[in-house]
């Protein structure tokens, strides 16, 4: 019988428990995939440690990759021997799991298990922010917060593709190499630089026309003095915790900032979205525009080990989980 991570009550890493699990036959409307690679995000953790509640007990991981093994009722599009990916719902901390047809999408040949698997989450959350929340041209300056992160170092390639001036700030010397390798122009250790100051230097007191901040509150009120009059604050995750104690006149005094918080989950409930996301994602693997970025590999039964490191800020690029062997 398969085996999966489980979750009994939320808490650190060690909670996750490898049990065996079985997924069923597919339900109408859903395939069941054998995963080949499982995608890790920080958003798992939020899970897992209750930050996101959840009913218990539950599988966590939100994107993997792999070969349908069964197709439900209803479902025209896929069949036994496909090679998919997905993202959501969460469950993919499993050696095979039912997914929802319409989360699935069909992969090019050219592209592998464990890249499709990295790149659902991070590649599709860097296509909606650079393409649908702010359409990132050659006019552009940017900051981006954690730019040798998983997301950071698919989108800042992916900026630098679409002509911007990228700047990225980094938490470790070791980590400038990578950030400026994969797409930034500059880079700034905020633990020994002062953010809003370099970036006043590096734009000439112009500053940028948008700030993506994946940290949340540990960067949210330097985010905002990084923004030039009218310039947008894209915040889409929260690794430092959730921003607090905003107010309108936090954006107001700035000289009238615009402020989102997007979510994937939002861009790719609709199916055709969905569809046209992936499509211009795979086409940016396929080019070379972007690439996964893969650091690490661990087996799905270490998978609390991935988390550890993870949320120790030990990893850099995409992480992924593969079946025990």
């Amino acid at each position: 019988m398969p085996k999966a991570m489980v979750v009994h009550e939320t808490g650190g890493p060690e909670v996750m428990v490898l049990e065996e699990y079985d997924p069923g036959f597919p339900g109408p409307g859903e395939v069941r995939v054998r995963h080949m690679a499982i995608g890790l995000n920080y958003l798992d953790t939020y899970y897992r440690s209750g930050v996101y509640p959840i009913k218990r007990p539950f599988i966590p991981g939100g994107e993997g990759a792999g070969e349908i093994v069964a197709v439900g009722e209803g479902v025209n599009d896929f069949a036994p021997g496909d090679r998919v990916a997905y993202v959501f719902p969460i469950g993919a901390y499993a050696e095979e799991r039912c997914v929802p047809a319409a989360n699935v999408v069909k992969l090019p040949g050219a592209i592998g298990f464990e890249t499709a698997a990295a790149l659902m989450l991070k590649g599709l959350t860097a296509e909606f922010l650079l393409h649908r929340t702010f359409r990132v041209g050659p006019e552009h300056t940017i900051l981006f917060h954690a730019a040798a992160g998983g997301v950071g170092l698919v989108a800042c390639q992916w900026a630098r593709h679409l002509g911007a001036r990228v700047i990225g700030t980094v938490g470790s010397d070791e980590k400038i190499p990578l950030a400026l390798a994969n797409g930034c122009d500059e880079v700034i250790q905020y633990r020994r630089e002062n953010v809003v100051e370099r970036v006043k230097e590096l734009t000439g007191g112009e500053k940028c026309h948008v700030v993506y901040d994946g940290v949340g509150r540990a960067t949210f009120r330097d985010s905002l003095d990084c923004l030039r009059p009218f310039g947008m604050y894209v915040n889409f995750g929260a690794a430092s915790g959730p921003v607090e104690g905003v107010s309108m006149a936090d954006f107001a005094s700035r000289g009238a900032l615009y402020a989102t918080r997007p979510t994937l989950f939002t861009f790719t409930a609709d199916r055709a979205r969905l569809m046209d996301m992936a499509s211009n994602l795979f086409h940016a693997v396929e080019n070379g525009v972007i690439s996964a970025h893969i650091t690490g590999r661990y087996p799905l039964s270490r998978a609390a080990d991935a988390h550890r490191a993870l949320e120790g800020r030990l990893t850099t690029g995409s992480v992924v989980l593969v079946p025990d062997e």
